[in-house]
């Protein structure tokens, strides 16, 4: 019987308007109702969703939200990080360099804000879909204790297809690298994923592997699914997400994740 259901948010819980339905807030609702455990595994910042956590109801003792694709681990109720590797400063330099050989643009996410050495449509994404600042600064003029997170590319995608295809190895080697939205290419720290966030959540609370569902539509979803007991991938996922999940849900404006909850938990 499977006793947690770790849900990317983007692509996956959310609808195209970037809301959960009613239908699948009541079959969350009734999860919650038999003790099953719902947690929230997104590549965002933790700004950037606490209403979507208020408003699921997910703040009791032994719930836990994963962010930035697994770089930090909190408890909702007592604000405790159980996992928090973030990156450094001296990596956002390096992957700035690496961004100006391959013609895109970049930005770093901090614990509150995003930092971009120039502002650009896609850092205004980032901005509006987080409620966080925008923080247009060169990459040099940055304090060197700032805590940075997570680095992002974000340009067209056609640029980042390029970007990507031709990463350097060293760079590949040194970060984990995730592709989690069309114009969205993410690097983090090396030990860091979203498979990794929903083990410590796991670990936590004394729950076994076999007993996880983990559903995603992305890349950045990849190491979870292959981690759960039941990996599942979105209608609207891509294809190579389909090819690693167990099973293949309704697409996010079909309400997939109800539908995984009603067939395997209730």
């Amino acid at each position: 019987m499977y006793k947690l259901i770790a849900v990317d948010m983007d692509g996956t819980l959310l609808n195209k308007d970037k809301k959960i339905t009613d239908k699948t807030l009541d079959i969350i609702k009734k999860a919650k109702e038999k003790n099953k455990k719902v947690v929230l595994a997104t590549g965002r910042p933790l700004n950037g969703i606490r209403g979507y956590i208020e408003h699921l109801n997910l703040l009791d003792k032994d719930d836990y939200v994963i962010t930035f694709n697994g770089a930090l681990v909190q408890n909702t109720y007592t604000k405790e990080n159980i996992l928090d590797i973030p990156l450094s400063y001296e990596a956002y330099v390096e992957l700035y360099k690496v961004s100006q050989d391959l013609d895109v643009n970049i930005h770093a996410l901090t614990d509150d804000s995003v930092l971009t050495p120039k502002d650009n449509e896609f850092t205004q994404i980032e901005s509006n879909i987080n409620n966080i600042p925008i923080i247009e600064s060169p990459v040099e003029d940055v304090d060197s204790d700032t805590l940075i997170v997570k680095v992002m590319f974000i340009d067209e995608p056609s640029k980042l297809d390029y970007a990507q295809a031709n990463l350097p190895e060293w760079v590949r080697e040194k970060y984990t690298v995730v592709r989690s939205m069309p114009f969205f290419l993410e690097f983090m720290n090396k030990k860091v994923n979203k498979g990794v966030g929903v083990d410590a959540v796991v670990k936590k609370l004394g729950i076994k592997q076999e007993e996880v569902i983990c559903v995603g539509d992305a890349d950045n979803d990849r190491a979870m699914i292959e981690y759960a007991g039941l990996g599942v991938a979105m209608g609207n996922a891509t294809d190579k997400i389909k090819e690693i999940a167990d099973f293949i849900t309704l697409s996010n404006e079909e309400d997939g994740v109800a539908h995984v909850i009603e067939k395997f938990m209730l």
